[in-house]
C-alpha cells in the first residue's frame, strides 16, 4: 500500500525512473473543461478523474501522470467557460503521451476518464496503438457504472446520461466537497426531441439548468460509498492487466 500517489509532477527524473523500474505502470487521467449546472463548477470531470487516479496510484504504486484538462465539448461550445478540442486531437493526445512514456519503459499505460465523449477517443486511440507500441493499454469509465449506480443512487438517468446529476455530484461531494453549491442543486429532466442523436440538436439546447437528472438527492455518503466500489473494481482491472502484461516480459 502506497502512502501518498506517485504524481510525476512533484517528482525529479530519477524518482521516475525508480519508480518506472519498481512498476512499470503509468495512469492517464482524462477530463473536461465544460458546464455541471449552477451548482458544481467546471472541472468536475477532471476532478472526478484526478481524485480517482490519485487513489489508485496510491493503492497500486503506479505513476500518475498529469491530468488532461480538456476533451470533446462540442455540445457546450457557446456556455462561458467550455474549452473543447476536435475528437481526433483527443485521441492524437491519448497516443503521444503513450508513445512518450512507452520510450522510458512503461509496459502498462491506465486510461481513467471522467469524460463520457472521451470514451470513443480512447477506443480508437488504444486500438491504433496496439499496431504502434509494444505496451498495454487499458481504458477505465467508472466500471459496472449502471449496477453501481442503480445500487446508491435514488434517482433515474435521463436516458442513460450522467451529467450534473446525483451521480455526479455526489461523487464531487466525496471528492471535492468544497465545490458543491447543494443550495443551487435541482432536478431537470429535459424534454428529448425525436431527432435528438439523429441531428445536430445537442444537450446544450436540451435543458435549462445544465442538469440532466436529480442532483438534489446526492449525499457525500453515496459518494464515498461508489467512489469505494470503483476503485476496488478499477485496482482489480490494472492488476489484472498488469498480471497478463508481465507474462509477455
Amino acid at each position: 500500500m502506497m502512502k501518498s500517489p506517485r504524481e510525476i509532477l512533484k517528482m525529479n527524473r530519477d524518482e521516475v525512473a525508480a519508480a518506472v523500474k519498481d512498476f512499470p505502470v503509468a495512469i492517464l487521467p482524462l477530463g473536461a473543461t465544460e458546464q455541471h449546472g449552477h451548482h458544481l463548477p467546471l472541472g468536475v470531470d477532471i476532478f472526478l478523474s484526478e481524485g480517482i487516479s490519485k487513489k489508485l496510484s496510491e493503492r497500486t504504486g503506479a505513476l500518475m501522470l498529469p491530468t488532461m484538462p480538456f476533451g470533446y465539448s462540442w455540445v457546450w461550445r457557446d456556455i462561458p467557460g467550455t474549452i473543447s478540442l476536435q475528437q481526433h486531437h483527443v485521441e492524437n493526445v491519448i497516443k503521444d503521451v503513450a508513445h512518450s512514456v512507452s520510450r522510458y519503459g512503461v509496459k502498462l499505460l491506465v486510461l481513467v476518464n471522467g469524460h463520457d465523449s472521451n470514451n470513443a477517443s480512447m477506443k480508437y486511440a488504444t486500438r491504433e496503438l496496439m499496431d504502434e507500441l509494444d505496451m498495454q493499454i487499458i481504458y477505465l469509465f467508472y466500471p459496472n457504472l449502471e449496477e453501481i449506480r442503480n445500487e446508491y443512487c435514488d434517482s433515474s438517468t435521463w436516458h442513460d446520461m450522467i451529467h450534473a446529476c446525483e451521480f455526479e455530484t455526489s461523487l464531487m461531494l466525496a471528492l471535492k466537497p468544497e465545490m458543491v453549491e447543494m443550495n443551487k442543486a435541482v432536478c431537470e429532466y429535459p424534454d428529448r426531441p425525436g431527432l435528438y442523436g439523429k441531428s445536430t440538436i445537442s444537450l446544450g439546447n436540451l435543458s435549462q439548468s445544465g442538469v440532466f437528472g436529480d442532483s438534489t438527492l446526492a449525499t457525500k455518503e453515496k459518494g464515498e460509498k461508489m467512489l469505494d466500489r470503483f476503485l476496488s473494481e478499477m485496482e482489480s482491472l490494472i492488476m489484472e492487466a498488469y498480471s497478463d502484461r508481465a507474462i509477455k516480459y
